[in-house]
């Protein structure tokens, strides 16, 4: 019995040690909101995005990257442009909202334009490339081909990524609603450049100078993670 206790009781210290070792660490990093998130995994490189609220339809995109166990801050803040009706944790298709969360970033990146020399796939967009909104489809939010000028084998409620020259010009593809793809829980969510200067239908968007700046930043060896949602709620992502 007295061995029992004696073993419980080194178990107890070094959960103790270990527990104060990992606070320490924690205590050493800056009080930024980057060291505030619940989770960013195995990622090195963080873009957040925060709105004041959960109507807003802009909010503050900062940069980030790991270095030892604290994250430090590489560029921004930036305004970004969201959803015209702000930010959900309940994403619908078509309801123009920005899905809040943490997610990852797509293997290819696209753009109307040149590769302008991302460290990702690219392919540049074509007549007859889309990015598919039906949720009936099986091809529902992924990218998707079809001869130019032919009628999809989908239904549309846009045209095709060629016809937007200035907001995807260059794109990244945040990589929600893909494990598993769920119909009606929203598609084509990319980071990519503001046309208007105003909303979005739900993506995130920034100036074509700061889009590319983060385009060329972002590396898919740094696993980089995006994390969306307003002041009272992304520290719980």
């Amino acid at each position: 019995m007295r061995w029992g206790f004696a073993v419980l009781g080194c178990v107890l210290v070094w959960a103790a040690t270990a527990g104060g070792q990992s606070g320490a660490r924690a205590a050493t990093c800056p009080t930024t909101l980057a060291n505030q998130l619940a989770s960013t995994g195995s990622a090195t490189q963080l873009i957040t995005v925060v709105a004041a609220a959960r109507r807003s339809t802009s909010g503050s995109l900062r940069l980030w990257r790991k270095s030892g166990e604290c994250w430090v801050g590489v560029d921004g803040p930036w305004t970004a442009h969201l959803g015209r009706n702000g930010v959900s944790e309940n994403k619908r298709e078509g309801d123009k909202t920005t899905p809040a969360g943490a997610f990852g970033i797509q293997s290819v990146m696209y753009g109307v334009g040149p590769n302008p020399g991302v460290r990702y796939r690219y392919h540049r967009v074509v007549c007859g490339d889309w990015w598919v909104e039906d949720a009936r489809s099986p091809y529902y939010n992924r990218f998707h081909h079809v001869r130019c000028g032919t009628k999809p084998p989908f239904r549309i409620t846009s045209e095709d990524m060629s016809r937007s020259p200035i907001s995807y010009r260059y794109l990244a593809v945040i990589d929600y609603n893909t494990h598993p793809i769920v119909p009606g829980r929203g598609s084509g969510i990319f980071l990519h450049v503001s046309a208007s200067g105003g909303p979005t239908l739900g993506c995130v968007s920034l100036t074509r100078a700061q889009a590319l700046a983060v385009l060329l930043w972002l590396d898919p060896a740094a696993s980089p993670q995006i994390v969306i949602g307003t002041a009272g709620t992304i520290r719980g992502y």
